[in-house]
């Protein structure tokens, strides 16, 4: 990391929210980090600044070509005060791993880190303390060449804006009820599914919708190409508890490699549960639930953590998953891996690591 962070700090600060009042990434902190790229540069003028607009060109290509990539994870503030970040490194390797499939220049990532960490220790003072809440860190790059040509950006800017935030579902913890989509995909192999891209939450929005008019909380995706094969739950990866193993979806080119999902499968193989990672049919899934061998069921996401599904819908079949009640290993694994993130349990894996010090501005 040859570059240095220049620092500006907010003359006026912002008034701060009471986090269980507010809908979830709507307020943000006072300061936010910007970095360009040219192509005959590199990245450079790495800065942090107030948090303010941008000045966008109307033939920016990511408005055309929807080129950019995003990132989630969160900060905690401690019962005696540390500010803990959970896993930041393995977010910033997915960062990479979508620009590469975009076709966006690589971050540095020890520069991306070093970025992280001054612009959470700037704000500090907004990340909550009540159970449950915490600092929602969002990076993300986007192409700004203003050229209408359907080929890679040679220009671009990699930001970080942070929300302080309550609990991500309405429900919190306790189940939700899920509609499987039939009609519409997500993804597929062989396209950006594995990337972490905005096209694929836009691509997910007719089904969200149909679903919420429905009265359920979120979308069990299918494959693309049988439509038979579970493959995400909303923005979340799954996880089913079949008998006594837990089956999710092997990652197969269409699915997002979570952080918190490969958390959870760590998690679980160390108490000794067995997992699988394998090709799951929403068929087999019924006929699990109808032999009583489904006994639970639960997304794993940075915004939800572990959100439990207590029923399904798919065509014209419904299923209850536990009788509506959260299952024993979704309850624990949300206690422990938030226990982590949060500092009140030993953290055995080296998950967490603990942010210290100040920030000055530079002149």
């Amino acid at each position: 990391m040859a570059q240095t962070i220049s620092v500006e700090l907010a003359t006026t600060k912002r008034p701060k929210p009471d986090v269980n009042k507010i809908s979830f990434g709507s307020c943000f902190t006072d300061h936010m980090f910007m970095m360009d790229y040219d192509a005959d540069k590199g990245w450079h003028s790495p800065q942090i600044l107030p948090y303010q607009p941008i000045m966008m060109d109307p033939a920016a290509k990511v408005f055309h070509y929807g080129q950019t990539i995003f990132e989630g994870l969160k900060a905690y503030r401690t019962a005696d005060g540390r500010i803990l970040l959970f896993r930041p490194q393995q977010n910033l390797k997915r960062l990479n791993r979508s620009n590469e499939r975009m076709s966006i220049p690589d971050v540095d990532e020890e520069l991306a880190l070093e970025a992280l960490r001054q612009l959470v220790l700037v704000d500090q003072d907004w990340i909550p303390n009540e159970e449950g809440t915490s600092l929602y860190i969002r990076p993300y790059v986007f192409a700004t060449e203003p050229l209408l040509g359907v080929a890679p950006s040679r220009q671009y800017k990699f930001m970080i804006i942070m929300s302080p935030v309550g609990s991500y579902y309405a429900e919190g913890i306790h189940p939700v009820r899920i509609h499987v989509e039939s009609e519409y995909v997500r993804a597929v192999a062989g396209g950006v599914g594995q990337a972490k891209t905005a096209g694929n939450y836009a691509a997910g929005l007719k089904a969200q919708e149909k679903a919420s008019a429905q009265g359920y909380s979120q979308v069990l995706w299918l494959d693309g190409v049988h439509r038979k094969y579970i493959e995400e739950v909303g923005s979340m990866n799954v996880f089913f508890r079949i008998g006594d193993k837990v089956v999710t979806p092997e990652l197969n080119g269409s699915i997002l490699a979570g952080i918190t999902r490969d958390s959870v499968i760590q998690m679980l193989q160390s108490w000794g549960v067995e997992v699988e990672q394998r090709r799951l049919s929403i068929e087999e899934l019924f006929e699990a639930q109808e032999q009583g061998r489904l006994v639970e069921a639960f997304g794993t996401g940075t915004a939800a953590v572990i959100s439990p599904v207590g029923e399904l819908s798919w065509e014209d079949r419904k299923m209850i998953i536990g009788e509506g009640r959260t299952g024993e290993l979704s309850a624990r694994l949300y206690n422990e891996l938030t226990g982590i993130q949060r500092g009140e349990l030993a953290d055995p894996f080296g998950w967490v690591m603990e942010l210290k010090g100040t920030v000055s501005a530079t002149s």
